[in-house]
């Protein structure tokens, strides 16, 4: 225990980081194997070859695959910082920086009065069980950025503004973090820093908003809520496909269209509940800025039509944030999370042949992860009303001879 007492000695945190950082480090440089397809081609194929387009400044305009905002081509072009490395070796050891940046981050936060330790033992815990997938992907540096602007928020909300307007051009889902903010100088910071690197990336690399009309022909990625449909409809005859489509592998077919449409509705919903809860929210503690910004993820990850295996490091990282202070109320479903995350590896690259085929193996795997992460969702939403939302409950009444009793107790 801790000298406060709560949970394993904090000495315990960068050990147990370390060796299950450096398991990682061996999957993607495969010295050890892993079950499933190799999740390293992601960097050593696609982000190499959008790396050779980038450095002569443009943006694959050619490549459908290429839908994230403009920043993203600094983290496909970060591997030029470390020259004395291939491209894929550069990119894992960055990766590897990026979560140690996250760690250390937690472990700062956690010592502070009010605060504790549990946000960086998720952090440690729940990257591991995602397997060699999260540092094979650009997610986990914009993840940093994430969480050092929901740990900046209290303070410094310009710089919280800053970091997720930045983090918006990186990956779009960073813009949710402001739902929280109570200040106009994080909002007016957010805006400023994506107008002025998005009015930059414009100006200097042409086709910086290509990838937005990449996004129309999408159809329903195979592991998203919404997919359970078709994975079921197969063995009842369903007449679709499942193919390589915009990047992912998606079904295409009869009634796709519907499915997808109506998983848009419902992040339209998810919009319109966030947008009452703000406007009825009436109590911010510390710990509501995080608690609205995990929440929001959630909803919108959960009514998406993609839910790609590195979703789960962001999941996770907003989580840590939760935990990190003592009166927080995401326990729960923080917890949903990482148990989400584990089946999340069991299903890519593990049991992804299942999911393809969508036998029974599959179906299930994909059940259960989606079935905790629509449920922490719902947790999630439900908790922050209640925290925030929702009628404080009155004092109970207090006797004659109760006020008698705290009368004598003060004197």
């Amino acid at each position: 225990m801790n000298r406060t007492g709560h949970g394993p000695a904090p000495a315990w945190l960068p050990g147990t980081w370390a060796a299950t950082r450096l398991v990682l480090l061996l999957l993607v440089f495969r010295v050890l194997p892993f079950p499933g397809a190799d999740v390293t081609t992601d960097v050593s194929v696609i982000y190499q070859g959008w790396y050779e387009v980038l450095r002569h400044g443009t943006f694959p305009l050619d490549d459908v695959a290429w839908q994230y905002p403009p920043a993203a081509a600094l983290a496909v072009l970060s591997p030029a910082l470390l020259p004395f490395l291939d491209y894929p070796s550069a990119f894992f050891v960055l990766a590897f920086l990026a979560d140690l940046v996250v760690l250390a981050l937690l472990t700062h936060t956690g010592r502070r009065p009010g605060r504790s330790p549990r946000g960086a033992w998720v952090w440690v815990a729940g990257v591991p069980l995602l397997g060699p997938t999260v540092y094979a992907r650009y997610d986990v540096m914009v993840t940093a950025v994430a969480v050092a602007a929901l740990l900046a928020g209290a303070r410094h909300p310009r710089l919280m503004g800053a970091l997720a307007g930045f983090g918006a051009l990186l990956k779009m889902w960073p813009a949710l973090l402001l739902v929280g903010a109570v200040r106009r100088r994080a909002w007016a910071a957010a805006a400023l820093t994506a107008a002025t690197l998005a009015a930059l990336f414009s100006l200097v690399m042409p086709g910086a908003f290509a990838f937005l009309a990449f996004q129309r022909g999408r159809g329903t990625e195979v592991e998203s809520v919404g997919a359970l449909v078709f994975h079921v409809a197969r063995h009842f005859g369903w007449q679709g496909q499942v193919l390589l489509n915009y990047g992912s592998v998606e079904f295409l077919g009869p009634h796709v269209g519907l499915v997808s449409s109506a998983a848009l509705a419902l992040t339209g919903a998810a919009l319109g509940w966030l947008l009452l809860w703000r406007l009825c929210a009436a109590r911010f503690l510390p710990h509501t800025l995080a608690d609205a910004a995990f929440t929001a993820v959630l909803l919108f990850t959960v009514t998406s039509r993609v839910i790609s295996p590195q979703y789960l490091v962001w999941l996770v990282g907003l989580a840590a944030v939760c935990l990190c202070y003592r009166s927080g109320r995401m326990g729960a479903p923080a917890l949903m999370v990482l148990a989400a995350t584990f089946l999340t590896v069991l299903e890519f690259p593990g049991g992804f042949l299942h999911v393809v085929l969508s036998d029974w193996y599959g179906i299930t795997l994909l059940a259960l992860r989606n079935g905790l992460l629509v449920a922490a969702a719902v947790a999630a939403a439900r908790r922050l009303w209640r925290s925030t939302a929702a009628p404080a409950a009155e004092p109970a009444p207090v006797s004659r001879a109760g006020r008698a009793r705290s009368r004598a107790s003060v004197r």
